[in-house]
């Protein structure tokens, strides 16, 4: 793959976990027993409607568990920068040096490894770092970096079918969606309120 730029994949739960909390009562007599069941993962016994988009379930489950690790390092950066951005009185310089600082801890850790991303994977990288950090990718890139490396990483973005200057929308992602509730990443509270994601491509 194209090598992507560790500060992009900075800035950058298979049936959603349907978890079945239930109460069992027997009553004996004058007494009631109450069993609490455990939670239960409904994954198997999907009517897929074609070969083609189980393959695609499977291949796009399989690429998103390849890439978490790389995803949680990313957050967890991207949650370190917003709390640097929130300390009273810092100015764009510190700010900017605490990037390079960070940027390269991530290029020792992980550089060999995402360098073998394919470029699917980079995409959802990407993606899922969006959906995380709830973040303007584009604006993370043009404050952190520059402009012109901001415009460069989105010309690559919108080639391959993504836009980083707008938040990531679940709606627009079903399959990813029901992927990520499914391996236990619900979304995060600034989605606010909403039900559980249903893969209606079954």
């Amino acid at each position: 793959m194209k090598r992507l730029p560790l500060l992009v994949g900075a800035l950058l739960i298979t049936i959603n976990t349907l978890l079945a909390q239930e109460n069992n009562f027997a009553t004996r007599g004058d007494s009631t027993i109450v069993v609490q069941l455990r939670p239960v993962d409904v994954n198997t016994g999907r009517n897929w409607s074609n070969d083609t988009i189980r393959y695609r379930y499977n291949q796009m489950k399989y690429y998103v568990t390849t890439i978490l690790p790389y995803l949680n390092a990313a957050t967890a950066m991207m949650n370190e920068l917003n709390a640097k951005e929130q300390q009273p009185g810092i100015s764009r310089k510190e700010l900017k040096a605490f990037v390079n600082v960070k940027e390269e801890e991530i290029h020792k850790r992980f550089d060999e490894e995402v360098s073998k991303l394919n470029e699917t994977q980079g995409v959802l990288l990407i993606k899922l770092v969006a959906r995380q950090t709830g973040a303007n990718i584009y604006s993370k890139l043009e404050e952190y970096k520059t402009t012109f490396y901001a415009i460069k990483w989105q010309t690559w973005a919108r080639f391959h079918g993504f836009n980083l200057n707008r938040r990531y929308d679940p709606d627009d992602e079903p399959m990813l969606e029901h992927i990520m509730q499914g391996l236990g990443y619900p979304l995060p509270p600034c989605y606010g309120e909403r039900e559980p994601a249903q893969l209606t491509i079954y």
